[in-house]
């Protein structure tokens, strides 16, 4: 009888440790937003403009540890409720090697934080919350917002889609190559 308990005990053990390592795999350690001007880029061979350094992207990093060793794909999913308006996107990242310290990165435009700002200044302050989802496979792996906030808590609004921009997608896309996941390319058609 103390055998058939003892082998009980480890064989749960052995699965509590499996399912919360499954668990675990992926966790988004911490979601910041900054609100930043264009870059500036000197360039020859045509003319150059200078963009309005006045008006500010919204920036949203989100770093995050990854357990295994490598994993192919993962989706982040990006909820922004900004001026009572559900703004939403996704990247995926491929090639991801386990670490602490990974990230991702999306925008919103100057133009969409006018459009959907209405009269109001933009500031760190206009956005009511920001959640972020790690997705494999369907799979929801982690979930955090930037306050405080049930899971879920953007799943019953509308939905404004093609405004959250990948860093591919935006005039930041030579820059810190090196700081974020690499983002897969479409397909060719």
């Amino acid at each position: 009888m103390k055998r058939l308990v003892f082998s009980s005990l480890i064989l749960f053990t052995f699965s509590a440790a499996a399912f919360a390592q499954a668990k675990t795999d992926f966790q988004i350690g911490k979601i910041t937003k900054n609100l930043i001007s264009t870059p500036q880029f000197t360039y020859s061979g045509a003319e150059q403009f200078q963009a309005n350094q006045r008006e500010r992207w919204l920036e949203v990093e989100v770093e995050f540890a990854a357990g295994p060793e490598w994993t192919d794909e993962l989706t982040f999913r990006y909820y922004i409720l900004y001026n009572g308006k559900l703004l939403t996107g996704e990247v995926t990242h491929t090639n991801i090697a386990a670490g602490r310290a990974n990230r991702s990165v999306m925008y919103v435009s100057p133009r969409t934080l006018a459009r959907f700002g209405g009269t109001q200044v933009v500031n760190a302050n206009s956005f009511q919350n920001i959640a972020v989802q790690i997705v494999q496979q369907g799979a929801v792996k982690d979930e955090q917002s930037l306050t405080r906030s049930p899971t879920g808590w953007f799943s019953s609004m509308p939905q404004v889609t093609g405004f959250v921009l990948n860093k591919n997608e935006t005039p930041f896309a030579p820059l810190y190559w090196d700081r974020y996941e690499q983002i897969k390319t479409p397909a060719a058609h």
